[in-house]
């Protein structure tokens, strides 16, 4: 099929009125959103626009990040979940993002924003990491470097929980809305089911809480810290955080214990979440080894875990037929 004559189109003045109400239709309509996100109004063209938008510079991780983009309901839940991460596991980060991606479905974006990031420290950055780092910036606008050397017990937390409020530009932010209503940890070995995630905190506080796997176990109303495998603190606390001299002094240490001992000194977190046992280790592949009320898996460490799980919660069912010719 040949391609349309511009021209003879232009050359009609019925097509050129219209051409010209619907041109600056659009411009107003998109104009302004653009303003505030363009990588989303890039996405709703196709061919030339798609590869000159894409071949731009990444946006800032500030901006990635803003989520009152001025589509986001006044009432609607918002949650940051970072992922915490290394520069090296490329791979793994690429599986941890298409098992996140499949679940944001419009039930879930009904119910709630979930923006899921990986948290990465800056330092040490060696060239072949370095490379992969920035195409996935570009390609995808979700990972976050900080200002940090690698770590596991050496401030990293710390860093990713004190820098936020910069990074989202809600510094000192009286009387700003809250860019997220809850800020969550991750490691890049838990799985979660975002939808059971969003129940769950949908019923917490949203102010001075602590939600997680608590220890001991079975303290409901206020185990002393949560399990990093994956805890959130309400933005409250982050901001706490954020602006704390005692935090800042005491940012080192085992990373299970030490939030917990920051909200503890600090007499903060009156309101704490204990999600357990709906949080659990990896025990098997078999189903009895799975809860049906599960928020999340964690000790994925080898990709066949990852299959396992993602089998058992029908993440990859019937997506393995052979494909037609002539399909995507």
């Amino acid at each position: 099929m040949s391609s349309p004559s511009y021209s003879s189109y232009l050359g009609r003045p019925a097509y050129c009125a219209m051409a010209l109400v619907l041109l600056l239709t659009l411009l107003c309509i998109t104009f302004p959103a653009y303003l505030r996100n363009p990588v989303s109004v890039a996405s709703c063209f196709t061919g030339a626009d798609v590869r000159a938008a894409a071949a731009q510079p990444a946006a800032s991780a500030s901006a990635a990040l803003v989520a009152d983009d001025g589509g986001r309901r006044p009432d609607q839940l918002s949650i940051l979940v970072g992922v915490h991460t290394m520069p090296k596991k490329h791979s793994r980060r690429h599986l941890i993002r298409m098992a996140y991606a499949v679940q944001q479905t419009a039930a879930l974006r009904g119910a709630a924003r979930v923006d899921v990031r990986f948290a990465l420290c800056a330092r040490p950055m060696p060239a072949e990491h370095g490379a992969f780092v920035a195409l996935e910036r570009r390609a995808y606008g979700d990972v976050l470097l900080f200002n940090c050397t690698e770590n596991a017990e050496d401030g990293k937390t710390y860093t990713y929980f004190a820098d936020l409020p910069a990074m989202l530009g809600a510094a000192g932010g009286e009387g700003r809305p809250r860019p997220y209503d809850y800020v969550m940890k991750v490691d890049d070995d838990t799985y979660l089911r975002l939808d059971a995630l969003v129940k769950t905190l949908r019923r917490a506080p949203r102010e001075d809480m602590y939600y997680g796997v608590g220890l001991p176990f079975m303290d409901r109303k206020s185990p002393p810290f949560m399990l990093g495998m994956g805890d959130a603190l309400s933005w409250d606390l982050v901001q706490w955080i954020a602006t704390s001299d005692m935090v800042r002094r005491k940012a080192k240490g085992v990373e299970d214990v030490t939030t917990g001992n920051w909200l503890n000194e600090g007499g903060k977190a009156k309101n704490r979440v204990n999600i357990f046992p709906r949080m659990y280790d990896y025990k098997s592949a078999e189903a009895k080894d799975f809860l049906e009320d599960t928020i999340g898996v964690h000790q994925l460490k080898e990709d066949i875990r990852w299959a396992h799980t993602l089998a058992h919660f029908n993440a990859t069912y019937g997506d393995l037929r052979p494909s037609r010719e002539g399909s995507s």
